[in-house]
């Protein structure tokens, strides 16, 4: 079996951080610290890959001078891209890290607009890189001129190769992806309040919409919900995973290092328990590093047990 995984980054960025004592809006604020580091979902699920020793390449759309330079920072991280050149910019995205406070605050561009032709290549690539592939994971805003059903189309691609996909996306581009059946999605609370639109207060009712998901066909429903942890649902098996305690520096890349540790346990073939313990690690150290910065594989490993992990009963 090929054991490559492939992320999909439609709409990436430079993400700039900038690290304030204290975020004063609407005065002068001096800056303590930036740096500059290739971002949008699918590349930071590649970098966490990357530390982990697993095979990935990260494709997509990039354009312009900043792309250039995004290109430029993947190749720094030794990781492997081939992603299609298109008209315009690629976005700068602002994170603003206040220490004081212990809050970022984003502020993201739109980024430029793909046309057909760019599509038709890129679905023609893709094509091309599945038959290496053992796992797809697409996710993450759209540029303008992309039709949501790109993900639904990229989906149903994966699945005529036997290659697993992971759906990390929210509104239309989830909706749509949907209808192709990925393997396993990742929303967020928010994420599936919004797709059923209705409120999830408890683990139950939170249970009962993935229960939902999973008669639609899909394989694995993992919801995270920040400091509170997540749920890990499959038609056989209910988990609830508690992160352990840290001190937490920045909630950036969290949600992509869960997605990146599902890909690389889809890859090992680990069971939904492990993958539990694996994703929340992952998320959880990430959510203890300063800026866009991302876990370590030595300290995922070391920490796995340090999970709380509790089977739930199926009612």
């Amino acid at each position: 079996m090929n054991e490559s995984v492939i992320t999909v980054t439609l709409n990436p960025a430079l993400d700039k951080t900038i690290t304030l004592e204290t975020l004063q809006v609407g005065g002068l604020n001096r800056v303590q610290e930036i740096r500059i580091d290739p971002g949008g979902k699918g590349i930071n699920v590649a970098k966490v890959l990357r530390r982990f020793g697993e095979n990935v390449i990260a494709t997509g759309f990039n354009g312009g001078y900043q792309g250039k330079q995004l290109l430029n920072h993947l190749d720094e991280l030794m990781i492997n891209h081939s992603f299609i050149p298109v008209e315009g910019e690629t976005r700068i995205n602002l994170k603003i890290v206040d220490n004081h406070n212990r809050m970022t605050t984003e502020v993201n561009e739109r980024g430029f607009e793909i046309a057909d032709n760019d599509v038709v290549q890129f679905l023609n690539q893709m094509d091309t890189l599945l038959d290496e592939a053992s796992v797809l994971v697409v996710g993450g805003s759209l540029p303008l001129g992309a039709s949501p059903d790109i993900y639904r189309d990229l989906i149903h691609k994966a699945k005529s190769k036997n290659v697993k996909t992971i759906l990390d996306a929210d509104g239309e581009a989830l909706l749509s992806g949907l209808k192709a059946v990925p393997f396993a999605i990742k929303p967020n609370i928010y994420e599936l309040e919004q797709l059923f639109n209705m409120k999830l207060e408890t683990d139950t009712d939170i249970i009962h919409a993935a229960q939902k998901l999973l008669d639609q066909g899909v394989k694995w429903v993992i919801v995270s919900m920040g400091g509170d942890g997540s749920i890990f649902i499959s038609d056989k098996e209910i988990i609830r995973a508690r992160p352990f305690p840290i001190v937490p520096k920045s909630t950036v890349g969290a949600g992509d290092s869960m997605v990146a540790a599902i890909a690389s346990c889809l890859v090992h073939g680990r069971s939904l328990h492990d993958t539990a313990r694996w994703a929340t690690a992952a998320g959880t150290l990430t959510a203890a590093e300063p800026g866009t910065e991302v876990c370590r594989l030595p300290k995922v490993i070391a920490n796995l047990q340090n999970v709380k992990i509790e089977t739930v009963e199926q009612k």
